[in-house]
């Protein structure tokens, strides 16, 4: 039995073309199918850190939301109801959050409604399933963008306050008031309102 065959050699005493050896006979390695991976790592690392240290390493939504207003109409039989709600909830952290619920008053629905040109001046309300608080911004709510709409209106008074629940994807439930105002009034709080 030829030696060089039992090593895993060819039998006429040639070693395998273009691979370089150790003194025992094992493959090595050229330098170049080392060194690529590891200065690839190396400048990922690198990059990463910086990222990290810049303050841009994808820190969580820090939300918050402001007092809001809660819009009262006219109704008929001379009582004023709440049509819908705004707040400003505002994102001071690196990621984006997204708005997907709100819960309202006992025995009121609210739905997260936008309003959209249809053309020739018109618009209408369209229901939609959540909003999203970009990263280092805001989800400003108005009577022309997004709003809260209330089913059924409550009957309020000016300065009353409703208390909502804003529930988002990945942040824990933030609680608000939206203050009783009319539109294009005076924002009055009253002391004893609720």
């Amino acid at each position: 039995m030829n030696h060089d065959a039992v090593n895993g050699e060819r039998g006429d005493g040639a070693r395998g073309e273009g691979a370089p050896t150790h003194r025992d006979g094992r493959s090595r390695l050229p330098v170049a199918a080392v060194a690529v991976p590891v200065l690839t790592c190396l400048a990922t690392l690198g990059t990463l850190t910086l990222w990290t240290a810049t303050g841009n390493a994808g820190t969580p939504a820090r939300l918050s939301v402001t007092e809001g207003r809660a819009l009262l109409l006219p109704a008929p039989g001379g009582r004023t109801e709440a049509t819908a709600a705004f707040f400003t909830v505002r994102n001071s952290g690196g990621a984006d959050d997204v708005l997907t619920g709100v819960t309202g008053p006992a025995g009121h629905r609210v739905m997260l409604s936008r309003t959209v040109d249809i053309g020739r001046n018109a618009r209408r309300m369209t229901m939609v399933r959540s909003a999203t608080v970009p990263a280092g911004g805001a989800l400003r709510m108005t009577p022309t963008t997004l709003d809260l709409m209330l089913s059924p209106a409550p009957a309020l008074a000016p300065g009353d306050r409703l208390t909502f629940t804003l529930h988002f994807r990945n942040s824990p439930p933030l609680t608000a008031r939206a203050l009783a105002t009319r539109p294009g009034g005076p924002v009055v709080s009253r002391p004893d309102a609720p």
